[in-house]
């Protein structure tokens, strides 16, 4: 902007005036979102997080995960499973558990192999090709289980106490799959623009913020190589007013 402008004169080799301009540089900024509205954003996986309240079977969880580009939620490690016990997931009454207790469905499945004396099994990734590590201890069989099932579809309790969700207080539950359940879907972080639209890699975009004039590049998530606009301030207005999500767009509050 005009304004900005401090003109400076020296002289170059040969005598010649050389001129240089010093102008406002951007700066640095730290984008809010890296996820789409409702969905909670974890640092240390670079992932979003959303409970979806409408109770579903887990087979059908497992498509409602995916059309948003995500999977029904594996952990891995310890501080991930701590920040999704720590989370207000904004429960409605409409839930399919005490009001105190959550279940989730989440991405396992408990493999039962031997049904003798006791039930005996294992805990496994329910869908191929993750690398998640992190399996959960031995489950408490949910009420609606059939002897005939093999396979049983795990749960994620949580409690709805800030107490206890801040202690790490949970549970995890082998129940059948059949059974309707709010669920937890993970999904990779994402770029978000200003007007709250998700940005697919490698396009241009506005992030959210406080700077319309910003235009970057989505790349893994995360807005790179950005470029900012200044803008000279509208002529003939004494008092005016930005606006918050158009570039260089004012509003003139003059009489």
């Amino acid at each position: 902007g005009k304004e900005n402008v401090d003109s400076r004169h020296s002289r170059g080799r040969g005598g010649e005036t050389t001129r240089f301009h010093t102008v406002s540089v951007a700066q640095p900024v730290r984008f809010s979102r890296k996820c789409p509205t409702g969905w909670h954003h974890y640092e240390g996986t670079a992932s979003c997080y959303r409970v979806y309240l409408n109770g579903e079977n887990y087979w059908d969880a497992v498509q409602t995960c995916q059309r948003v580009n995500g999977s029904l939620a594996t952990f891995t490690a310890d501080q991930e499973l701590r920040f999704i016990l720590a989370q207000e997931w904004d429960l409605e009454e409409k839930t399919f558990v005490r009001k105190d207790q959550r279940r989730f469905w989440v991405g396992y499945q408990y493999v039962i192999t031997n049904r003798n004396h006791s039930l005996e099994g294992h805990w496994e990734v329910a869908y191929k090709g993750s690398s998640e590590v992190f399996l959960p201890p031995d489950p408490i069989f949910g009420p609606s289980m059939s002897e005939r099932e093999n396979v049983l579809c795990g749960q994620l309790q949580c409690f709805h106490f800030p107490t206890l969700r801040h202690h790490g207080l949970h549970s995890w539950y082998a129940e059948n799959c059949y059974e309707k359940s709010s669920f937890l879907c993970k999904r990779s972080q994402t770029c978000v623009d200003i007007k709250d639209n998700i940005v697919d890699e490698g396009y241009y975009f506005t992030p959210k913020g406080n700077d319309p004039c910003l235009s970057c590049t989505c790349h893994n998530g995360e807005p790179e190589m950005c470029v900012a606009a200044l803008c000279e301030r509208p002529q003939g207005c004494q008092q005016y007013r930005k606006d918050p999500k158009e570039c260089c767009k004012f509003t003139c509050l003059d009489p």
